[in-house]
């Protein structure tokens, strides 16, 4: 009597079809308007007070790439400018949920009715929803020329933002 072991082995394949679409999805979040106001000084001879810096908004972004395609940017305008006035803004690094090739932020820039870049680098990532996930914005005002200056009042201000290649 002889013993031993019989292996055998069977193999099989399945053809899986997949489609990951070319994504470019951003918002601002939470939605809504900010209200930023200089204060008049109580003592003659001393400048305006420059508005409190708001930091309630994050941008969050859905990005996937063509294989080898451009990264993506956002990039920030205003509908208008205001003599003796710089609107400015900066994103933060991104934070919070998330993941894959977030971008990188610019810095403060002023705002112009130009599109200027704030965020470069958005590859194929996600950022997750809503405050606290995103880059996080801090939108300012600070006079510059000062003699430009004219009093106003409820002077809406729209600021654009874009996300493109």
């Amino acid at each position: 009597m002889i013993s031993g072991s019989i292996y055998s082995q069977t193999s099989a394949s399945t053809t899986v079809s997949l489609t990951l679409p070319v994504v470019t999805l951003m918002d601002i979040e939470p939605t809504g308007s900010i209200t930023l106001n200089f204060t008049a000084p109580t003592e003659a001879g001393n400048a305006l007070g420059a508005p409190t810096p708001n930091t309630s908004k994050w941008v969050n972004y859905t990005s996937a790439i063509t294989s080898g395609g451009l990264t993506r940017r956002i990039t920030a305008s205003v509908n208008k400018v205001i003599a003796g006035v710089n609107i400015r803004i900066q994103a933060a690094a991104a934070s919070g949920a998330g993941g894959g090739t977030r971008g990188t932020s610019s810095g403060q820039v002023i705002l112009t009715t130009t599109p200027t870049t704030i965020i470069s680098g958005i590859g194929g990532a996600y950022t997750g929803n809503g405050a606290n996930n995103g880059h996080a914005l801090t939108i300012s005002l600070a006079t510059n020329t000062y003699a430009n200056l004219q009093a106003q009042a409820n002077t809406a201000i729209v600021i654009t933002y874009t996300i493109t290649e």
